[in-house]
């Protein structure tokens, strides 16, 4: 090729440099191909170690990744036509070069339509589906929601559209928070399988087109090491997993989102602590059973009202996320609480949404503290954020 259609081919290689130094957790590789005469050969370039590798001409170089457009550059030197793709998770960029014309392009990752076939089972009418069949069959079918069929699983539509409904009502949020910083960190405490996450990595990455790292924590060492294996097998290198008490853990990183799903009793309240003692922007949990609150509270006036238990239980559930809420205020969060599903799948169908918007409000403290009073109780979560009120 041509003076002038290596010198674009250079600039735009610079661009992919850097591109790979501030993505690398989601480069996948370059292939190259190279026109001479009527004979085509071949290079690829992967990533390892921050350090790129070069297979060409029965070679496999080890380079910086800062000599890239140099390599390659010398390379099309010697050829007619070039035809290079970059890859990396939801996009790829596509470099046409001849003597006559350098074009670049960049594409994300097509998308088929979603779950034709279902409309007669539990789907949602009418939905535009947030993670679609098709562009997302790798990880629907990596946390077994999608068959080798390429279709939803009978028995796991109600799972999918849990999991969609779940990114529609945070995905103001996550724009809101990756309009604002240049690397979205979320921490799940209590991870478990980690489904969710998943879910929200492949959303933020490959639709949001946002870079992100992800964290789970839990106790259990055999689902972390679930976990581990789900993102090996999508090759999602932001994700790390820990096995710990979520109560013993500090980030050593901003977290800008802390998610928790259906942790138990007081462990949904040591999730938000963790939240509120790192400072998380943001917060979402749905709760699970509540126990502590129930055993604790009393207000005469309603004596004849909760004398039965199972109304008794379920005006515990309501103070507990009620408290929960006012404690997340006194801490300086804006707080919303939604239906996460309908009750008809789960009564633990609430979702608690905050945003950090301020520092202590002392007006919600004296509130919450008024209400304690009139209940008698004394929660977990007012213990363990008194640092912070």
């Amino acid at each position: 090729m041509n003076k002038q259609s290596i010198q674009k081919i250079g600039l735009f290689l610079s661009g992919l440099e850097q591109r790979i130094v501030e993505n690398g957790d989601f480069f996948k590789k370059i292939t190259i191909k190279l026109k001479s005469g009527t004979k085509f050969y071949e290079a690829i370039v992967t990533l390892k170690e921050e350090r790129l590798f070069l297979q060409y001409n029965g070679r496999n170089d080890k380079m910086e990744i800062t000599w890239l457009g140099a390599r390659i550059c010398k390379i099309a030197e010697q050829y007619e036509a070039m035809n290079l793709i970059y890859e990396e998770r939801g996009t790829t960029i596509h470099i046409d070069a001849d003597d006559r014309n350098v074009r670049m392009q960049t594409r994300d990752q097509e998308a088929a339509e979603a779950c034709s076939g279902h409309n007669e089972t539990s789907q949602i009418a009418n939905r535009d589906y947030y993670i679609k069949v098709g562009k997302a069959d790798a990880l629907l079918k990596a946390i077994g929601i999608l068959g080798e069929n390429g279709k939803i699983k009978n028995d796991m539509i109600r799972k999918y559209n849990q999991i969609d409904h779940y990114i529609e009502l945070v995905d103001d949020m996550l724009k809101n928070l990756s309009g604002k910083y240049g690397k979205i960190n979320v921490v799940d405490c209590g991870c478990g399988k980690s489904y969710l996450s998943f879910v929200l990595n492949y959303y933020i990455k490959e639709v949001l087109k946002k870079n992100c790292h992800f964290t789970g924590l839990d106790i259990s060492k055999t689902v972390i090491e679930a976990s581990q294996s789900i993102a090996s097998r999508l090759d999602y290198k932001n994700m790390e997993f820990r096995v710990t008490d979520i109560r013993n853990y500090t980030s050593e990183e901003d977290i800008h989102l802390a998610i928790s799903l259906h942790a138990c009793d007081t462990a949904t309240d040591e999730a938000i602590a963790l939240a509120v003692k790192n400072n998380a922007k943001a917060i979402v949990m749905v709760p699970c059973c509540q126990k502590e609150i129930l055993s604790q509270y009393s207000f005469e006036p309603l004596q004849n009202v909760i004398r039965h238990g199972v109304l008794k239980a379920r005006l515990a559930d309501v103070l507990t996320d009620g408290i929960r809420v006012m404690l997340l205020e006194a801490v300086g969060y804006k707080v919303s609480v939604v239906e996460y599903v309908s009750p008809l799948e789960t009564p633990k169908n609430l979702m608690i949404r905050a945003e950090k918007t301020g520092s202590a409000n002392k007006a919600a403290i004296e509130e919450y503290l008024t209400i304690k009073r009139l209940l008698g109780v004394n929660p977990t979560l007012e213990k363990i954020i008194t640092p912070y009120l």
